[in-house]
C-alpha cells in the first residue's frame, strides 16, 4: 500500500473515531495532493508534499510565537519516513564513496542523496560531508 493510500484510509479511521483535530489535518494533507498535476502519486512525491505542509506551518509557528510544534506538524510527520542518523550517512560515505573521482567533496552529494532519497536532510549530509 502507497503512502497515499495509507494517508486515505487513515482520514476514514479519523472520521469513525470522531477525531475531528485529525480528520481536518488529513483533510488539508489530501486537499494539497489534489493540486498537483497527476492524481496519483508517488511515496517520494507525497513526502514532498507533506514536508512543504510541515514547513509551511513551522514558519507560521515561529511568526506567530506558537512553539515549535502542534498537533499538525506530530500527524504530518509520522508519514514521514525514518531520517537517517549522522552516523549512519557517515558510515555510508566511508563504505561507498571514492573522493578521488570527484574534484571536490560537495559533487558526492548526487550519489548520496540518491542513495538515501527522502530518508535523508540534504543540510544533514552536506554537514557530514564537510566533516569528511
Amino acid at each position: 500500500m502507497g503512502l497515499q493510500d495509507r494517508i486515505k484510509q487513515d482520514l476514514a479511521q479519523a472520521m469513525k473515531a470522531k477525531d475531528e483535530e485529525k480528520k481536518s489535518i488529513l483533510r488539508v494533507i489530501m486537499g494539497e495532493f489534489g493540486r498537483q498535476a497527476q492524481k496519483s502519486l508517488t511515496d517520494d512525491e507525497v513526502v514532498q508534499v507533506v514536508k512543504k505542509l510541515i514547513k509551511s506551518e513551522k514558519e507560521v509557528l515561529a511568526q506567530t510565537g506558537g512553539g515549535e510544534s502542534n498537533r499538525f506538524i506530530v500527524v504530518a510527520e509520522s508519514y514521514l519516513p525514518k531520517m537517517a542518523t549522522e552516523a549512519e550517512i557517515l558510515a555510508w560515505i566511508k563504505a561507498n564513496i571514492d573522493f578521488s573521482k570527484f574534484n571536490n567533496k560537495m559533487q558526492a552529494m548526487k550519489p548520496i542523496m540518491a542513495h538515501f532519497g527522502a530518508g535523508a536532510d540534504g543540510n544533514l549530509v552536506k554537514k557530514v560531508l564537510q566533516q569528511v
